[in-house]
């Protein structure tokens, strides 16, 4: 299995626009069929240091994971992130 981590900090960092990102990446559950599982959820310490969002998502396969990647659905979600993100990190691996 596979494990894809998403940390996003937002270019505005007010919490109604925390919130409607995290719901337009909660969007995705149920809409993607390599998605196993799909977690999303804010910061609760909003220091300088954190990322405003964390987006944790299970796969089965690394062909999996590459074709999640390239989803319609998830390229829509990409649209909108890129323009409210100031920076993303991600890390992936296997357990």
């Amino acid at each position: 299995m596979i494990k894809h981590i998403v940390f996003f900090k937002l270019k505005n960092r007010s919490a109604e626009s925390i919130a409607e990102a995290a719901d337009v990446l909660r969007s995705m559950d149920g809409k993607i069929e390599q998605l196993r599982s799909l977690e999303v959820g804010t910061d609760i310490l909003r220091t300088e240091r954190s990322y405003d969002i964390a987006l944790t998502a299970t796969l089965d396969t690394l062909d999996d994971l590459e074709r999640y990647q390239t989803h319609p659905e998830h390229q829509k979600i990409i649209e909108y992130i890129n323009g409210v993100k100031d920076i993303s990190l991600a890390v992936d691996y296997e357990i």
